[in-house]
């Protein structure tokens, strides 16, 4: 129960700092709009010039306010639902507030290394900060003796388990094919890389996330208790980021970008990511489901 009321105020605490970045960024308009700047490398950079991303590219400022959309219209609200469905002791509520606190997690890792200094960058930490740690809580408490006698695998479990493989590796390739043509021929820095210091978000897919998916959808394919509990925490938060990286595109594409053919892939991506996520929370039900066995906790 100590574990469960701490969980609740660092969540309470999460949806109230995440209001406030949010709301401050989508709506805050000051500044001078946008303007070219020469990065230290040379390349000419359209930056955003209004509110809280005035100093970031336009393109990333554009994507950053359309997932703050997602994060208070729609990861906020069902963050407190899951609360307080988890505080009446739902085993299927514990994965989903997990998945959705890794998506908090995530977000505000971005936004803490990626973003442009700014005056919301204490509550960037302490959202990073209680994320993390209500996100490590949840996943230490969760009753894997419970879960084992509540399991009722089925096709979806093998699915989602390949899917989070696969996805995976398309974002393993689609990051390198940004990283390794510009090391080939000498150029050494990606278009993309603009006037910030390193590729952040490639960087901790590549060396975190990504392997991370991967294992989680390996265990879980093989049906292993550590692997329930990985990958239904994933997909639940692989839903939440998916449905911010759908919001972004179209965003992008509102604001002139070329946004073909992603706009036909990722949304399917988030639409299979949100099916796996419901099958897989469903596959927990009552008592006296198919029992998964004592070894296969490792």
């Amino acid at each position: 129960m100590k574990n469960r009321n701490t969980i609740t105020t660092l969540v309470i605490l999460i949806a109230l700092l995440a209001s406030l970045a949010s709301i401050t960024a989508i709506f805050g308009d000051k500044g001078p709009g946008p303007y070219e700047y020469e990065s230290i490398r040379g390349q000419n950079v359209e930056i955003h010039g209004r509110g809280l991303y005035r100093h970031m590219s336009a393109d990333v400022a554009i994507q950053g306010i359309a997932q703050d959309v997602v994060t208070l219209f729609a990861a906020i609200p069902l963050l407190l639902a899951f609360l307080i469905i988890y505080r009446r002791r739902s085993l299927r509520a514990h994965f989903l507030l997990a998945g959705t606190l890794g998506y908090f997690f995530v977000t505000y890792l971005f936004y803490t290394a990626m973003g442009m200094y700014n005056i919301m960058f204490p509550v960037y930490t302490a959202l990073l900060g209680c994320s993390f740690f209500a996100l490590l809580l949840l996943l230490l408490s969760a009753d894997l003796k419970e879960l084992s006698l509540r399991l009722a695998p089925g096709k979806a479990t093998r699915i989602t388990g390949i899917f989070l493989m696969l996805n995976s590796i398309a974002i393993a390739l689609l990051w390198l094919e940004v990283i390794i043509p510009p090391l080939a021929n000498g150029s050494i820095y990606p278009e993309s890389l603009q006037h910030y210091t390193t590729l952040i978000v490639q960087g901790f897919d590549l060396g975190l996330l990504l392997p991370l998916a991967f294992v989680a959808g390996v265990l879980l394919y093989r049906r292993t208790l550590m692997g329930y509990l990985a990958g239904i925490t994933y997909i639940v938060f692989l839903s939440f980021l998916m449905t911010a990286l759908t919001a972004k595109i179209i965003a992008m594409g509102l604001h002139g970008y070329n946004i073909i053919p992603v706009i036909f892939i990722i949304p399917v991506f988030n639409l299979f990511a949100i099916g796996c996520a419901a099958a897989m929370i469903r596959s927990i039900g009552k008592k006296g489901g198919e029992r998964i066995s004592a070894p296969d906790y490792a």
